[in-house]
């Protein structure tokens, strides 16, 4: 019992040590989020594909590539963009984050999933070493 407790608290510590990463979840800064327009639409039938965008900070407009397809000329999208821009040239911009209002619970209830599932594992091997083995009764001589 005492190997598979041990096995599993490992797991949990070399998962916290690891970091955010390793439950995918990410602290990217993607930027401020900003309204854009597209200006370039690409498919999607090719991978890598970037769509050109254009979007106004503080009073001055800017173009960008964001990776990604399947957008409208003219579809207004939301794009991180970097707090540093260049006064000329084409910034590469992200999508903005989707899961706008998300707290930071994700990373413990990632960890709290992976104790359970640790301590289910553990709790299996248990139960399947503590059943006593039967032999089978010897054949009848007649």
């Amino acid at each position: 019992m005492a190997i598979p407790a041990a096995a599993g608290v490992l797991v949990v510590l070399l998962a916290w040590l690891a970091g955010p990463g390793l439950l995918g979840i990410s602290n990217d800064d993607l930027g401020a989020p900003v309204q854009a327009e597209v200006t370039k639409p690409a498919p999607c039938d090719r991978p890598d594909a970037v769509e050109t965008v254009k979007f106004t900070v503080a009073g001055k407009t800017h173009e960008g590539t964001l990776n990604g397809c399947g957008h409208g000329q003219g579809e207004r999208v939301e794009v991180g963009v970097p707090e540093v821009l260049p006064d000329q040239g084409t910034v590469t911009v992200r999508a903005a984050d989707t899961s706008a209002g998300a707290s930071d619970a994700r990373r413990p209830i990632g960890l709290f999933l992976l104790v359970f599932a640790c301590f289910s594992g553990g709790m299996f091997v248990y139960l399947w070493l503590s059943i006593p083995l039967r032999p089978k009764p010897a054949p009848k001589v007649s």
